[in-house]
């Protein structure tokens, strides 16, 4: 059994299927050698019953409301190997990753685990991470195409598959359908630019009513996706630049500040604490640009809302965020590690659960999973999630990603202060990202 850290935040529940040994014949000795006239009968031993192989699994998406549900998957795995114990361990996602460096520095690390992208190559540049494509390479029904092809190849590393894409969100326009009407305009549609946008939320906010026409956060996650939307990344195509200051990239960041500067946005002192997520609940946002993570809490909203692709700047692009799950390099059970890895990424059953319980959605090119998921009502337009994955892109990340995030978001702050113009901040941005670099 592998060994239980006590000192997880919360612990997961334990999910053993063990075979009982009820009905076991003495084992004979492993020779016994009879003499006889004629010959010499040689007894071979009887086989001993497989011991079951323990894996750990540290997640952090299961705690605290799906633990129950990653039991049933559990379940239905041993049940198809029950040689293999899953042990589940949890940790919070703001302990998550520190603890798992700690484990794995200190020679504990678990078997199998859970990594979002953005921390993922930080990892996977240290050599912790096992290498997939030679167990890949031996299994003759593994294909690598039932995977949505932008996640698969998130989780590959220097020519190395180090983890398989397990799920996946994206962030959409949330939009209330009862301010729009009373408004008398027409919904947002797919191709809407943030011109569109901005007009009709000039037309929806009522600051005396404490009713905003959308709003859309200026920080590192809003901030590289509308860059990307206006042809601009943070670093060149062969990443031997920082280009985060560049005037695309800074045309980007007016654009966000002007959600303000028009009065469309609340700001944070008009917000007083509240969450984007509960103004848009309580009617005083009209839009709301936020991750399909939030259907289950609108879910009872006072009003009719629904969804839609993100509007763009010169082109579309939106968010995608991707879970992976990785083997610890020098695990001592790699075959069951890859077992556990296939079926918790790709399994029928396991997508069915993740469907029925709203526990993010399995990262497959395979739509007709999801035909249960669309049929869920609100919001209406559940394709428009799917639509989203047309103009998809990952985050920038770096080994020092925490580092990046927290200078690019500081420099933010102080342009929504006022303390600095938008190229004043990425000019900072750009020599303190340098500086971070190997």
């Amino acid at each position: 059994m592998s060994k239980h850290i006590s000192t997880l935040p919360a612990i997961g529940l334990v999910f053993a299927l063990v075979c009982a040994a009820c009905g076991q014949q003495p084992t004979p000795t492993p020779e016994i050698v009879r003499e006889t006239v004629r010959e010499t009968v040689v007894v071979e031993p009887t086989p001993q019953p497989e011991e079951p192989v323990t894996i750990t699994y540290f997640t952090f998406s299961a705690a605290p409301d799906h633990l129950e549900d990653l039991d049933q998957m559990i379940q239905i795995f041993q049940e198809a190997h029950p040689n293999i114990i899953v042990e589940v361990e949890t940790a919070p996602f703001s302990d998550y990753f520190t603890m798992l460096q700690t484990r794995i520095a200190g020679g504990e690390a678990p078997d199998v685990f859970e990594l979002n992208f953005e921390s993922f190559v930080s990892f996977a540049s240290k050599g912790v991470l096992l290498d997939l494509n030679p167990l890949a390479s031996e299994e003759a029904d593994f294909d690598a195409s039932v995977y949505y092809p932008r996640a698969y190849d998130a989780f590959s590393f220097q020519g190395m598959q180090l983890g398989l894409p397990e799920t996946f969100s994206t962030v959409v326009l949330f939009y209330n359908k009862d301010l729009f009407d009373q408004a008398g305009l027409d919904y947002p549609a797919a191709d809407w630019t943030w011109d569109d946008a901005v007009a009709a939320a000039r037309e929806l906010t009522n600051p005396d009513a404490g009713i905003w026409g959308l709003y859309s956060p200026i920080q590192f996650w809003e901030f590289y996706k509308k860059a990307a939307q206006n042809g601009c990344s943070f670093f060149s195509e062969d990443r031997s630049e920082v280009t985060i200051d560049a005037p695309e990239c800074v045309q980007a960041l007016e654009t966000m500040l002007g959600f303000l500067e028009q009065g469309v946005m609340p700001t944070d002192a008009e917000m007083g604490g509240v969450s984007d997520g509960d103004m848009f609940l309580a009617g005083q946002l009209a839009m709301d640009v936020t991750g399909i993570w939030m259907f289950a809490s609108f879910a009872d909203a006072p009003f009719v809302w629904d969804i839609q692709v993100e509007p763009g700047l010169a082109q579309q692009a939106t968010h995608f965020f991707a879970n992976g799950v990785s083997a610890f390099a020098a695990t001592s059970h790699p075959q069951e590690a890859w077992e556990w890895l296939r079926f918790i990424t790709s399994s029928p059953e396991v997508v069915s659960i993740r469907i029925e319980t709203g526990w993010e959605l399995a990262t497959l090119n395979a739509p007709e999973y999801f035909s249960a998921y669309l049929e869920q009502s609100p919001p209406e337009n559940r394709q428009a999630v799917f639509d989203s994955l047309n103009f998809a892109i990952t985050p920038p990340v770096i080994e020092r990603q925490n580092e990046m995030q927290d200078i690019v978001n500081r420099l933010l702050d102080q342009v929504k202060l006022g303390q600095l113009t938008p190229q004043e901040a990425l000019d900072q941005a750009r020599v303190q990202i340098e500086e971070l670099l190997p």
